[in-house]
């Protein structure tokens, strides 16, 4: 059979490392696929040092690969938003099938996307968008192609996990462990993205959309960062059998879907809890298999370019098929823009459990006070640890507390907080049992 014709836009760290793996494992590739699958042209302003082009007709312009009549498939590896949306519908709009890498782009702009696409009939495949090399899309969109799903909960974002990893080993502040992190190059030099947990919401946006059957809708993911969790909070969570952890989850209840991305207090014993350093592990629960795990390399060159290989082969294996009985880019067929019968909840809608930290005068009344506000709210306390005072006399306490909906806390967060004998906002972390079935 002909060869699948490649051009691959953008030649850094994961470009550099889906050359190379394309170019090292050629044969099987070949034999996998049931055809080549060669590299024609490449578009770069900088070269990965691991990657040498010799020979490869090579140019600065991304738009000529997305025209180039030679080209069969267009890998977009350059990210961003804007230019990445422009030259993936360019390349659509002239026949050519699509692999990318860009979370970004599927999450804010994927609807659009597969619209253009499925009219042209063409391929849009992004597997590497969402946790590097781990295979979680196909898994999700094929594995568990017989289940409801009801939920997923995952650590998607390496960096945020780097970082309470050594927050809890070595029990070091928040600003220490991300300056370390930029030294050895896990965190870029504006960590906003993964610290603050946008990162994570494109990538559970696409988990979500394709878990339930709706429409990409990142706008609608609540996002929280961890910069505030100290190693206070790290050391109680561990005190009260928990460990902390920055999560995408997403639920299915009766009123809707839950899109959220939070530090979360969750037992140690789980599975996620034991996920360290820069590793991502993406648990899904369905209806008929029960729990399932996803572990290992959440970014990198040649991890995220094993996912971005596997695409082209798909690519590869379907590109004859008619594009009416592949695979759908969401798993669901005909999914309906109307999401009024699933729709995304409201963050003050959702029910969980709580940790608080607060500091208090040390004075008589204080802590029955803040009892009394969380009980006129309906939140009743589970543990409740009060340490000695610290100078000036402030006395830490930590609360845990049952399940309660997030608007009933919020409104007790600023009761206390307006409490002259309380000090500072109080921190708050929600703590989720992510039940396995065992």
């Amino acid at each position: 059979m002909k060869p699948v014709r490649v051009g691959i836009c953008g030649l850094g760290t994961v470009g550099g490392g889906t050359f190379n793996v394309l170019t090292r494992n050629a044969d099987d590739i070949a034999r996998r696929a049931g055809r080549p699958i060669v590299i024609e042209q490449v578009a770069h302003r900088s070269i990965h040092p691991d990657c040498d082009i010799t020979g490869i007709n090579a140019t600065s312009d991304v738009f000529e690969v997305a025209t180039n009549p030679n080209v069969d498939v267009l890998v977009e590896l350059i990210g961003g938003y804007d230019i990445a949306r422009e030259l993936v519908l360019t390349a659509i709009e002239n026949g050519k099938h699509v692999v990318t890498a860009n979370k970004a782009l599927i999450a804010v702009h994927g609807n659009e996307i597969f619209k253009a696409a499925h009219e042209k009939g063409v391929i849009v495949a992004f597997e590497a968008a969402v946790a590097g090399g781990i295979p979680v899309i196909k898994s999700l969109r094929e594995g568990l192609g017989a289940n409801r799903i009801e939920w997923v909960a995952g650590i998607i974002n390496g960096t945020g996990n780097y970082i309470l990893t050594h927050m809890r080993d070595e029990g070091r502040a928040f600003e220490d462990v991300l300056a370390e992190a930029q030294a050895l190059g896990y965190a870029e030099s504006d960590p906003t993205f993964d610290v603050e947990g946008i990162d994570a919401a494109h990538k559970l946006t696409i988990l979500a959309s394709i878990a339930y059957g709706v429409p990409l809708q990142f706008e609608k993911a609540f996002t929280e960062g961890i910069s505030r969790i100290t190693a206070e909070d790290v050391e109680q969570a561990d005190n009260l059998g928990y460990v902390i952890k920055h999560l995408g989850i997403s639920k299915r209840t009766d009123q809707g879907l839950e899109l959220r991305v939070h530090p979360t207090l969750i037992p140690k014993e789980r599975l996620l809890a034991n996920v360290h350093g820069v590793k991502n592990a993406i648990a899904i629960m369905g209806d008929a298999v029960g729990p399932t795990l996803y572990y290992g390399a959440g970014a990198g060159a040649e991890p995220t370019a094993s996912a971005v290989v596997a695409d082209l082969l798909d690519v590869a294996r379907d590109i004859s098929t008619d594009h009416h009985y592949r695979v759908p880019y969401l798993a669901f067929s005909g999914i309906d823009e109307d999401v009024s019968q699933l729709p995304i909840m409201p963050m003050e809608e959702i029910t969980t459990a709580y940790y608080l930290r607060l500091l208090a005068v040390d004075r008589p009344g204080v802590l029955a006070r803040v009892a009394t506000i969380l009980a006129e709210q309906g939140i009743s306390i589970e543990a409740l640890i009060q340490k000695e005072a610290t100078e000036g006399e402030l006395v830490p306490i930590i609360l845990l507390t049952h399940r309660t909906k997030e608007k009933q806390m919020n409104e007790a967060i600023r009761e206390i907080e307006s409490m002259a004998d309380i000090a500072g906002p109080v921190t708050r972390i929600r703590v989720e049992s992510l039940d396995e079935g065992e």
